[in-house]
Parts: C-alpha cells; structure tokens; sequence
C-alpha cells in the first residue's frame, strides 16, 4: 500500500500533471467566461435583431399537438428548436475565435521575445573583447616552447 501511495504521489507530482489541472482549472473558468459573454451580451443581441428576446424560442413547428376533448396531449407536437442550434454554433464560433485570438497573442509575444533574446545575444557579442583565435594561441604556445628549447 505504502509503494501505491509513493508512485501516486511521485505522479501527480509532475510537472506535466499540475500543469494540465492548472489549465483545466483555467479552461473551467474561462468556460465560464465565454458562456457569460454569449448568453448575457450577444444572444440577447442576436435575439433582437431576429425579433424574439430568447433564441431558444425559436422553433418551427412541424406538427401542433392533437388533443383529445378532456385537453389531455394525444400525440406530443414536433418541433425544430433551430433556436437551440443557433445558440450553439454561435457560441463554439465565438469560444473559437477567443482561443484563435489568445494563442495569436500568445505566438506574437514569444516571437517578440525571441527576437529580442537574439538583440541581446548579439549585443552581447559584439561588446564582448574579441579574444585570440586558435591559430594565434597556437602560435603563442609554439613561440613560448622554442624560448625554452
């Protein structure tokens, strides 16, 4: 039991592990986010523009419900809830375009460091005294080896 527990706690230990519940606490939160953005600000919108407040609402009925004469349902009705369908296309485009967005930015700025890691390097090396090169330190041990011949 003592070695289940060790080889347990030597994987979740990881650096691959706590960097993926990192991002799924992350991707959880920004869910969240995403499903605010579009519920809260643009479905609204969307409803507008198409004339009905929720989009769910919009449905195209294929066949009404038949009621007998005690109003009890005999046949259910059956609808399309396009509605629903618009909703969720819109928000997949919508978290898609966030995501393509983020790690554009996020390519961007490690392009940008990049870049300036290598302004640095060579920065670096041109500032740095340009030391002897091989054949002239050769030449120095070889001078230094006949003076003592």
């Amino acid at each position: 039991m003592k070695k289940l527990i060790s080889e347990f706690k030597t994987f979740i230990m990881r650096g691959n592990v706590l960097d993926m519940a990192v991002g799924v606490i992350v991707a959880t939160a920004f869910g969240k986010i995403t499903t605010s953005l579009i519920n809260d600000v643009l479905m609204p919108f969307i409803g507008w523009v198409c004339g009905t407040r929720d989009m769910t609402a919009l449905n195209i009925m294929v066949r009404p419900a038949e009621l007998n004469a005690a109003g009890e349902v005999v046949r259910e009705a059956i609808t399309l809830g396009f509605g629903n369908f618009v909703a969720a296309v819109v928000d997949f485009l919508l978290v898609s375009l966030v995501v393509f967005l983020l790690v554009k930015a996020f390519n961007t700025a490690h392009e940008l460091s990049e870049k300036h890691k290598k302004a640095e390097a060579a920065a670096a090396e041109e500032a740095a005294p340009a030391g002897p090169t091989a054949e002239e330190l050769l030449s120095e041990i070889l001078a230094e080896l006949r003076k003592k011949q």
